[in-house]
């Protein structure tokens, strides 16, 4: 990465994986000069961004990264990613099922998968492109200091200290952000008591692009259609089932999980290297948030919710466009435009709040919905999804909240609608 040679620059960054190298490069184009700082080397296995996980993209990100030029180089990879054109939505032990069809909502696809280490190789080759993106990597923030004016960092980089300062800092280091503790903003987390078992598998019957998401009483389990006839497994077990289930040989945990999916798509042949995670949900405390100066929070580091509806990711990149566009007109209409001033960043978080309300609220319910094998429960939502799969104008209010496009999501930004910043 190019040096700049500088210890001023226009925005500070931290967190170099999926979050922070996408906001890196959708406030490229404005030339700012940006310092991208990650912890973990991105070759390194303990990378935690890029992994075997998978992203499932809604229309609405997949738009997104369009306008950022992200998606053709995609494109251009024969693993770069595979599309959702059918959604089965079902309850395990009983009746009730939902279908979503793309065809019937006039669109290619519902949304893609892509995986984290595909989109990995791919932002980073992107940031590469950039000489104004200084990439600070194995790096660790060892002071920070917020004022009116300006933030300072301290920085170690190969044992060295590196003092930087900038307009703005924008926190993109996770749910468990480093960064956020020792700014002091405080957070309300709250364990699930479940655990997602990540792994990609192999059946006998193809995908056809088809998505998979089977409510159980041990929580969600999807499948969702990758590259090369795989798909990805996210299975939500509870948390006194993790040490059993990732102890399984490939076959036993092969059987556990046909027993939990049933045979759609026929048998359940292969399953890849397993990963666990604990699951929780978290929001940011605004008192401690209104303390600091230019400060903006972005991805994990500014919500948690739970993988149900899996809009995780979706919802950080909702942030990242709107951040982005709030930037970007607030440069183009100063020569000397400040992007880490108070009302600026106001306004940024006032309108991301009814958007991460909504969803959190939504994957709540689902949660509680879903998890109460109580009789009458099980009645009510199994009534819910057969009504959902015979009412078209229901089933469509549906589908486009699921595309991050739906009218809860609020005020869309012009990237998620396919339209330039620039």
């Amino acid at each position: 990465m190019t040096a700049l040679n500088q210890d001023h620059f226009d925005i500070i960054i931290v967190g170099g994986g999926m979050a922070g190298a996408t906001m890196a490069i959708a406030l490229a184009p404005l030339h700012l000069n940006i310092a991208l700082i990650e912890a973990y080397p991105y070759q390194a296995q303990g990378q935690p961004s890029f992994d075997d996980r998978c992203l499932a993209l809604a229309w609405s990100s997949k738009q997104i990264y369009q306008s950022m030029g992200i998606w053709d180089d995609l494109a251009q990879r024969e693993d770069g990613f595979s599309a959702i054109k059918d959604i089965h939505i079902s309850d395990r032990g009983h009746i009730g099922v939902t279908r979503l069809n793309h065809e019937k909502e006039g669109v290619p696809a519902l949304g893609y998968v892509v995986e984290s280490r595909v989109m990995g190789e791919v932002l980073l080759n992107k940031i590469k492109q950039y000489e104004h993106i200084q990439l600070f990597c194995p790096a660790t923030i060892e002071q920070l200091d917020t004022h009116p004016d300006v933030v300072k960092a301290t920085l170690s980089v190969d044992q060295k200290k590196i003092k930087i300062n900038a307009d703005l800092l924008i926190i993109a280091d996770g749910v468990n952000s480093k960064t956020r503790d020792l700014l002091g903003i405080q957070t309300h987390q709250k364990s699930y008591g479940q655990t997602a078992i990540i792994a990609n598998i192999e059946t006998e019957i193809p995908h056809n692009n088809r998505a998979f998401e089977r409510f159980t009483d041990s929580g969600p389990l999807a499948l969702l259609p990758l590259t090369r006839h795989r798909c990805s497994l996210v299975w939500t077990a509870r948390d006194d089932q993790r040490d059993h289930l990732m102890a399984l040989n490939e076959a036993d945990f092969c059987q556990a999980l046909q027993q939990r999916f049933g045979y759609r798509l026929g048998k359940i042949q292969k399953v890849g290297h397993r990963v666990a995670y604990p699951l929780v949900s978290m929001t940011i405390n605004n008192d401690t948030l209104a303390d600091q100066s230019r400060i903006a929070l972005i991805g994990n580091a500014a919500h948690g919710v739970h993988p149900v509806a899996g809009q995780g990711f979706n919802l950080g990149l909702r942030d990242i466009s709107a951040l982005a566009e709030l930037i970007a007109t607030e440069i183009k209409g100063h020569k000397q435009g400040d992007s880490g001033h108070q009302s600026l960043l106001d306004a940024y978080w006032q309108w991301r709040q009814a958007d991460i309300k909504q969803v959190s609220r939504i994957t709540e319910g689902l949660i509680t919905l879903f998890s109460n094998q109580s009789i009458p429960l099980a009645l009510l939502r199994n009534s819910g999804l057969l009504i959902a799969d015979s009412l078209s104008p229901l089933k469509h209010a549906i589908v486009h909240e699921a595309m991050g496009n739906g009218l809860l999501q609020g005020k869309l930004t012009k990237m998620a609608v396919g339209q330039s910043l620039y």
